[in-house]
């Protein structure tokens, strides 16, 4: 058995725990608050973040976080992007000098724009075979349920993508390989962005031609800052991709699209932040993507839109007016 250490008991970072667990590895989860990781301990479940769901025998829990990556082979980090660089260096003296680091986190840092890989090649000195990236369609309270899924595992290091992929796949959870880390972590990244308006617009009423035309421009934004970036446009048709961004804009599970139907129902952001436990990725990383988007030269107006809601410096129903209010133009442009 391989020893894997998850670092985050949140919803995604235990329903990985879970798809790591039935692959046949040795999994330590680690969790913040103690009480949290006695829970899961003794009554094999996370009441916080996935209540119901029995979680297997070969999941124990720590708020240890050096007693979870002692020994560890590989590493998971399952934690809010805008966080991880100051905790990733208190962890980083903690991280086996052989372990491959596993960033789930889909976001991009505030400030210096980088993405999760970049944070995590900065603080540990780590070369790209030790650091890789999973992205796709996971829902996390569905993966946890063992509903069928599919995934990317990229890596730089095409080798170290397949030994991951044999890591973590299992009965109900397959996945693919790619050595596109780029392509991969700004798929993960935008489609947050584009959920919320997504969710605005369901907030405000608008049915599914509104939503199908945010989703599939927002992956024409999305593939133009990816292409911009170095990435394969290919991967953003792909899991990483569509798969995806379909996936958070379509789902009342997703908490990107379930943040932004409030902003468009009429909350504001600090009452829904108030309101829940759960980060939305992308209302954070907005910005930072937005940002990146200009650094870039790219046209990025759902992004602009969604960081000025956000802000509270436009409303939901003025975003969707100054949509349909933009210049024409041919599809392809």
């Amino acid at each position: 058995m391989t020893k894997v250490a998850v670092i985050g008991a949140g919803s995604w970072g235990t329903a990985f725990a879970v798809v790591l667990a039935d692959a046949g590895n040795d999994v330590t989860l680690w969790a913040r608050r103690p009480e949290l990781a006695e829970a899961v301990n003794s009554e094999h479940q996370n009441p916080d973040y996935l209540p119901g769901i029995v979680l297997p025998d070969n999941i124990r829990a720590t708020s240890d976080v050096a007693a979870a990556m002692a020994d560890a082979a590989v590493v998971v980090f399952a934690t809010p992007s805008q966080t991880f660089r100051e905790n990733l260096a208190q962890w980083a003296p903690s991280i086996p000098g052989s372990a491959v680091m596993v960033s789930l986190m889909k976001g991009v840092e505030l400030g210096t724009l980088k993405r999760m890989s970049e944070v995590i090649a900065e603080v540990t000195g780590a070369g790209p075979e030790r650091i890789a990236v999973i992205s796709g369609p996971n829902l996390a309270k569905e993966i946890a349920r063992r509903e069928p899924a599919a995934s990317v595992v990229a890596c730089a290091d095409g080798d170290v993508a397949q030994w991951l992929q044999g890591l973590c796949h299992g009965p109900a959870f397959r996945p693919y390989t790619s050595t596109d880390v780029v392509g991969c972590e700004l798929g993960g990244a935008y489609k947050n962005v584009v959920a919320l308006a997504v969710g605005m617009a369901v907030g405000l009423g608008f049915g599914d031609n509104t939503t199908a035309s945010l989703i599939t421009r927002g992956l024409a934004e999305t593939a133009r800052l990816a292409a911009a970036s170095g990435a394969n446009p290919l991967t953003l048709m792909g899991l990483a991709g569509l798969g995806d961004l379909v996936a958070t804009c379509s789902s009342p599970l997703s908490r990107n699209r379930t943040f932004g139907e409030k902003i468009g129902q009429g909350m504001t952001t600090d009452e829904i932040y108030a309101s829940t436990r759960q980060v939305a990725e992308g209302a954070k990383s907005c910005s930072s993507l937005k940002a990146l988007a200009e650094q870039s030269g790219v046209d990025a107006p759902i992004a602009t839109a969604v960081e000025l809601v956000i802000a509270g410096k436009m409303t939901a129903t003025d975003m969707m007016q100054a949509f349909i209010a933009r210049d024409t133009k041919a599809e392809t442009d």
